[in-house]
């Protein structure tokens, strides 16, 4: 993952936000020396991590238990032994996306949908992420690669949705972000814009007033979808990121990732979906695991995830309950289950 660079705004100051990402942590004994846990947690990580390596903003790091090797936070972001094992049916590319580019950065899987890659960084590296081992720079993920992604979405009238992605778009700097959705913008054919990110969650500073401008700016319908895992995750940080973009005004939604040992619990997944409710955020999907090599001890059997999934429905209002997914190369859509 590259190291972020600061850019300067017209004062001569980085954002806040690009100053709390240099800061980032990505030694693994800093981490654990900050939540007093025992040195041998931070020799695993650094045997472990290969070629994605630790990165957490400190301010997502202060949301994890003291003293707590298990956090749930914790065990989304450090690197353990787990990682080195391999399990069959777990690949590189789990959803089979060098496939699906119809242009340089450009990735098409569902039809009137495009998902464009803005970047191949991200604010924090999860350990479960279905894009660990993804080749952002051959698959178009620059500066150029956007352009002729752009270009390709021009020629191509069927396409009403855009979906920013990455790595995380938001790491773009919002001059960048002005310039990709003004082109947007002109295409008549377009209806929507979306966004999935994670930085509201982890970087929750990087929804400056600067960003809503630019996203306000915009003639397009605008989805904003979040990744959260665990209520521990939304602290008041992330409610007035929120509030913020919702300001733009987006619909917001979030999608979970399904983990073991991190949320297969529904007394969890229950309090997650009512924090989410109470910030205005709308339950969007629980997502099976992507089966990336790497994370196969993150993975939840499907009969345990629909056990999971009718205790939501049995306790929750149906505006609470996300959907239950899981993303199978090669179908037109995800695939509902229960």
């Amino acid at each position: 993952m590259p190291t972020a660079t600061l850019k300067r705004d017209s004062t001569g100051v980085a954002p806040g936000w690009q100053r709390e990402l240099a800061d980032a942590i990505r030694d693994p004994d800093e981490l654990c020396r900050m939540l007093g846990l025992d040195p041998g947690h931070a020799t695993e990580a650094r045997a472990s991590a290969g070629g994605f390596s630790l990165l957490v903003p400190r301010a997502f790091a202060a949301r994890m238990r003291h003293g707590d090797a298990r956090d749930p936070l914790l065990l989304q972001i450090l690197p353990q032994r787990a990682e080195t094992i391999d399990a069959e049916g777990f690949s590189a590319d789990p959803l089979d996306e060098a496939a699906a580019l119809a242009a340089p950065g450009l990735v098409k899987k569902y039809a009137g949908r495009a998902l464009l890659l803005l970047t191949g960084g991200c604010a924090v590296n999860c350990r479960y992420c279905f894009r660990r081992e993804f080749p952002y720079a051959a698959s178009g993920a620059t500066r150029r690669g956007v352009n002729e992604g752009l270009a390709a979405i021009a020629a191509d009238a069927s396409i009403t949705e855009v979906i920013l992605s990455g790595g995380d778009p938001l790491l773009a700097d919002d001059a960048f972000l002005h310039g990709v959705i003004a082109r947007l913008d002109a295409m008549p054919h377009l209806r929507r814009l979306r966004i999935h990110t994670r930085l509201p969650v982890v970087l929750p500073s990087r929804i400056t007033a600067d960003l809503v401008a630019v996203l306000g700016a915009s003639r397009l319908a605008k989805v904003v979808v979040l990744h959260a895992n665990h209520p521990a995750e939304l602290d008041g940080s992330v409610a007035d990121a929120v509030r913020r973009l919702a300001s733009t005004p987006a619909v917001v939604l979030n999608q979970t990732v399904l983990l073991s040992g991190v949320n297969d619990s529904a007394a969890v997944l229950r309090s997650l979906s009512e924090r989410l409710v109470e910030l205005g955020v709308v339950p969007y999907y629980l997502h099976l695991l992507d089966r990336v090599r790497g994370a196969a001890h993150f993975d939840v059997p499907e009969p345990q995830a629909l056990h999971l999934h009718r205790q939501l429905r049995d306790s929750l209002p149906g505006y609470a309950v996300p959907r239950l997914v899981r993303e199978v190369p090669g179908e037109p859509a995800k695939v509902w289950l229960g």
